[in-house]
């Protein structure tokens, strides 16, 4: 059976007929003469129509984090610029479903252009696009098909307002032929606990109908699969997910080595019962659509909520990570032409100290009045003197725990010198193996790059792990790496401390480490640094 690779973005197993998403609308002919008034009423009436559709998607959405990505897209959709730019070309003569695709199009070449996270936005915008113009034409809006029975679903990219939206009992799996591990298509199949697969080549050249199956974890598609393998396959997916349901209780190896199983959240919402702490509070929600940063007191509001709802044990707050590709209009940075190598993270409070100290105040008033266990980390830290530079900052604001992401390879090389100024390490795998291999995450041609079973990031994780073994200070990770649970182990091997994860990964992770012992996960970390290749890494890691 062929077998088609891309990026496992969402772990679990899945098969069935594949579906495809319902094509974008078709431009009718352009004009040769219009009603200018006509068209901007239309399109001001589109826009209403697909404004209020998006927000009553994000009001139904089963998770916080769907909500808040059609929340922005509703942003979008309203933007001053972007309304500006279509009235002006109906001005000049274009009807109004030209006009939004010429406008739209100028936008996502700038997108694309500043590559990395907004990169990964433009398919946001394509929906947009096409939703917009499937409104100003009367058309049916695109969208997810509904056969009837259980599908793979599968499409170019998928919108967000498409994914928030989907059923899990009805989407068996996501695969797309674009999109990366950042994508809201990965973020959101993640939240929704539906295996997927993104970047996957030649997916889109199946026919509705073919059976296949996906592999989550491993990023593997089998197409040409027969009924009773596809039967099999959800079955045991069924059996293992009721099996993952029924471990609770913290993380430890079957013979009881302690490894913490944290959450990634965005906000208190997006917390479940059974966690023993977070491990990544991303604080960027708070931040996002503003021309100025959050209130004081806002920020404040929003951190202890996180605090308050876990009482003895421990919180991870990253500090704001933007600017280059994913850019605040407050930080005033000037434009790059390289963004991924650029004023990011901890860097932009060179040029904007004061969001950073007054982030750093906030969660501190945040922490008073609550047991939780606040740690704080910065984003991008190259050098041992910016990681101390960070500590000194942290602690000057009452922050007992500073410790830094690990996402640079200078940072891993010498995370030694590092830990001397901080407490702790985490190490964010998506960024780490974007700079390692000089692969950007959104390209799809370098997606074996990106596979976190590379020898290559493996060594730099277990020398961020050995350097913490003899600093006595805990090194976790913080990337969807974690959240393999057979790459879980090969962590525990190497020393890791902690692993942090979306938090419908955590019981298959917690399921497998309870299943094996230190020494068969150290076994497994040597015969992965041992090997030549990713694909010879995984195998290796299974024989040992």
């Amino acid at each position: 059976m062929p077998e088609l690779r891309g990026i496992g973005v969402s772990p679990g197993s899945a098969a069935g007929p594949v579906r495809r998403l319902a094509p974008p609308p078709a431009l009718p002919p352009r004009p040769a003469v219009i009603r200018a008034a006509d068209e901007k009423a239309a399109f001001r009436a589109a826009v209403a129509s697909v404004a209020t559709d998006l927000t009553r998607r994000a009001d139904a959405a089963r998770d916080e984090a769907a909500a808040e990505v059609l929340r922005a897209q509703v942003l979008m959709a309203e933007d001053e610029t972007l309304v500006g730019a279509v009235l002006e070309l109906v001005d000049a003569g274009a009807a109004a479903p030209h006009a939004v695709t010429d406008a739209l199009a100028v936008h996502r070449a700038a997108f694309e252009a500043a590559g990395g996270y907004l990169a990964e936005r433009a398919g946001d915008l394509d929906d947009l696009r096409d939703r917009i113009v499937a409104a100003c034409l009367g058309l049916p809006m695109p969208g997810v098909p509904d056969p009837g029975h259980p599908f793979v679903l599968v499409a170019r990219d998928l919108a967000p307002a498409d994914t928030a939206g989907l059923d899990p009992a009805t989407v068996l799996g996501l695969v797309t032929a674009e999109g990366g591990p950042t994508s809201h298509t990965a973020i959101l199949a993640r939240a929704l606990g539906i295996p997927a697969v993104v970047r996957c080549a030649g997916i889109l050249d199946l026919p509705d109908g073919t059976l296949v199956s996906l592999d989550g974890a491993a990023g593997a598609v089998e197409t040409g699969i027969s009924a009773g393998t596809a039967g099999g396959v959800n079955t045991a997916e069924v059996a293992a997910r009721t099996r993952r349901a029924a471990s609770t209780g913290p993380g430890r190896t079957a013979d009881g080595h302690p490894v913490a199983l944290l959450a990634n959240i965005g906000s208190a919402k997006d917390l479940t019962g059974d966690v023993e702490g977070v491990g990544l509070f991303r604080t960027e929600l708070l931040y996002l659509g503003r021309t100025a940063p959050p209130p004081r007191a806002e920020q404040v509001a929003a951190y202890r909520s996180v605090f308050a709802a876990l009482p003895g044990r421990r919180v991870v707050v990253r500090t704001l990570d933007a600017g280059a590709d994913k850019p605040l209009p407050f930080l005033r940075l000037a434009g790059e032409p390289n963004p991924a190598l650029g004023i990011r993270g901890l860097r932009a409070a060179r040029q904007a100290p004061d969001v950073l100290s007054t982030q750093l105040s906030a969660i501190a008033e945040a922490a008073e009045g609550t047991s939780a266990d606040v740690w704080v980390m910065a984003p991008m830290v190259a050098t041992p003197a910016e990681a101390a530079d960070f500590a000194a900052s942290c602690r000057s604001a009452g922050l007992r725990t500073a410790g830094v992401m690990i996402e640079v390879p200078a940072a891993a090389l010498r995370a030694g010198a590092v830990l001397r100024g901080v407490d702790f390490l985490s190490v964010g795998t998506n960024d780490l193996s974007q700079y390692t291999f000089a692969a950007d995450r959104t390209c799809g041609d370098l997606a074996e790059l990106l596979d976190p079973w590379q020898p290559a990031l493996i060594s730099l994780i277990a020398a961020c792990a050995t350097a913490g073994a003899g600093a006595g200070k805990p090194v976790g990770v913080c990337g969807e790496s974690a959240a393999d649970p057979h790459f879980a182990l090969v962590l525990a091997g190497l020393g890791i401390a902690s692993l942090s994860m979306a938090p419908r990964s955590i019981p298959a992770v917690r399921q497998s480490l309870a299943a094996h012992t230190l020494d068969e996960c150290r076994r497994m970390a040597e015969a992965a640094l041992a090997a030549d290749t990713a694909k010879a890494a995984r195998a290796a890691a299974r024989r040992a």
